[in-house]
């Protein structure tokens, strides 16, 4: 394969959160961005023609509407499985590598200690089941070159995420009422995007990686943490358990993913997930358009 420096990528769903920060990492290479509007991923003639002539290919393209998914499961499955497929297919076709991000949610969530990489996938949702087809059909088509990258809880400068939502309800609200029975990973969209361009550029073997901060964090202890970042009172947000959100998907209790494939490949793991949440602060992730600091 050719020198990082000299590799063609492909980025689909380049418009998002995650694809979004993937230009940034990717900054000063040559880098063909896709959006929706530019490339239908469920189009098998359109997926081999537009990942002819790139090196590495990384789908950020999902559908992430995961109660939407409950009751659309055929779309939702056309999206995160069968195109996963379609790319899988046409970088082995063309001998490049495909990076398939996917999630947590293809464990059941009823864990105690970090999913291993290696874990009998579970899904228990709708888009759980679609994103394990979408890593199922991967690999089955590039076994040698595909990298599936679980990730979760993500939030970045591009789009809405849990972060920016607590920001913008500060802003309006005495308090804000967050569950403390769900456990995983906040994981910045930026340090996600490094990891897997270094991912790439180690020539690391093909296979399952957990692409999240490490350390675990409930999402109340996330709130009060972004509170605190922003120079808000923390004892404003408040506890509570996931019977008072219920949602038509069943959201995984426990989501901490384990990291001992990086150490196999030779590479370091995420950092922190509260070092990066401070870091992200730092450089403005956090900001919405309301005044947070406002809040009563």
């Amino acid at each position: 394969m050719t020198s990082a420096q000299n590799r063609r990528y492909l980025v689909t769903g380049a418009r998002g959160m995650l694809g979004s920060d993937l230009l940034e990492a990717l900054f000063g290479r040559e880098v063909t961005v896709l959006g929706r509007a530019d490339l239908d991923v469920t189009d098998r003639d359109a997926v081999f023609a537009a990942v002819a002539g790139h090196d590495v290919v990384i789908n950020a393209a999902a559908y992430t509407a995961v109660d939407a998914a409950e009751t659309d499961e055929e779309a939702a499955l056309a999206v995160n499985g069968t195109a996963a497929g379609l790319l899988g297919e046409a970088t082995a076709s063309s001998g490049a590598r495909l990076v398939q991000v996917s999630t947590d949610y293809v464990f059941d969530g009823r864990a105690t200690t970090p999913y291993a990489e290696s874990t009998p996938l579970a899904p228990v949702s709708a888009y759980g089941r679609t994103k394990a087809e979408g890593e199922r059909l991967a690999l089955e088509a590039n076994p040698d070159g595909t990298y599936i990258v679980r990730t979760a809880w993500l939030y970045g400068r591009h789009g809405s995420n849990f972060a920016r939502t607590m920001l913008k309800l500060a802003a309006t609200h005495d308090t804000v009422s967050v569950v403390d029975d769900q456990v995983g990973q906040p994981t910045w969209t930026l340090d996600l995007a490094e990891q897997i361009v270094r991912l790439v550029d180690s020539d690391a073997p093909a296979g399952v990686y957990h692409g999240t901060n490490g350390g675990q964090a409930s999402w109340y202890d996330f709130a009060r943490a972004v509170f605190q970042e922003a120079g808000l009172d923390a004892a404003r947000v408040e506890p509570t358990d996931s019977s008072s959100f219920v949602r038509p998907a069943p959201r995984p209790g426990y989501s901490v993913l384990g990291h001992d494939a990086w150490a196999t490949a030779g590479l370091a793991p995420m950092r922190a997930w509260n070092d990066a949440l401070t870091e992200a602060a730092s450089r403005g992730v956090l900001e919405t358009d309301d005044n947070a600091s406002s809040g009563r």
